[in-house]
């Protein structure tokens, strides 16, 4: 494979509901609270294909919250970026799959707050800055598996879908990238065995 395509959360970077919400230092009973609110999927899809804002989404989850949480809740939401730690091995798979002369690219249902301040997180810039493409659904509005958002990034970077490969840890977005052509690997968070297939 010629180009290889990540995903972001739980591939690149871990994406871990209750973990984020404990950074934030919040504990106990309020955790599950807090942590089942702020990244509940009614919200989360729908910030993922740009059809809601941020501010529509702190109000809703506010809402359900008793007052003395709101106030955390919102620095959890707000937070989030920041808090997601690197996939053990990742950084350096990418590194060498560069130097093995692969193109690298990104796929990911994410936020358009991400897609216009990653570049603001140390430890997301020196990842992401090394991929020649980027594609983030709350930017463009499609979201994964929608095949739409595959043929998208096959066209924005002219390439064929028969040279790619898409990494992702969720089964139905590999499902996705396969109705657009493109050749699928469900991670497993090992690094090392993802290693083995791209760079056998």
């Amino acid at each position: 494979m010629k180009n290889i395509v990540f995903d972001l959360g739980n591939v690149l970077f871990l994406f871990n509901n209750d973990n984020l919400t404990a950074a934030c230092g919040i504990e106990g009973d309020d955790l599950r609270l807090v942590s089942d609110t702020v990244y509940d999927r009614l919200y989360w899809d729908r910030l993922d294909d740009g059809s809601i804002a941020e501010e529509e989404v702190k109000e809703a989850i506010c809402k359900r919250l008793p007052e003395r949480l709101q106030e955390k809740a919102c620095l959890v939401f707000d937070s989030w970026i920041k808090n997601m730690p690197p996939v053990d091995g990742m950084h350096d798979l990418i590194c060498d799959l560069k130097k093995d002369g692969k193109k690298i690219y990104l796929i990911s249902n994410i936020s358009d707050r991400f897609a216009k301040t990653w570049q603001s997180y140390p430890h997301i810039e020196k990842t992401l800055s090394l991929f020649d493409g980027l594609v983030f659904s709350g930017e463009v509005k499609l979201a994964k598996p929608d095949k739409r958002i595959f043929e998208y990034f096959l066209d924005k970077y002219s390439l064929d879908s028969s040279d790619c490969i898409f990494i992702d840890d969720t089964s139905r977005n590999i499902e996705g990238a396969l109705l657009a052509g493109i050749k699928g690997y469900l991670f497993d968070g090992d690094a090392d065995k993802l290693r083995k297939t791209l760079i056998p």
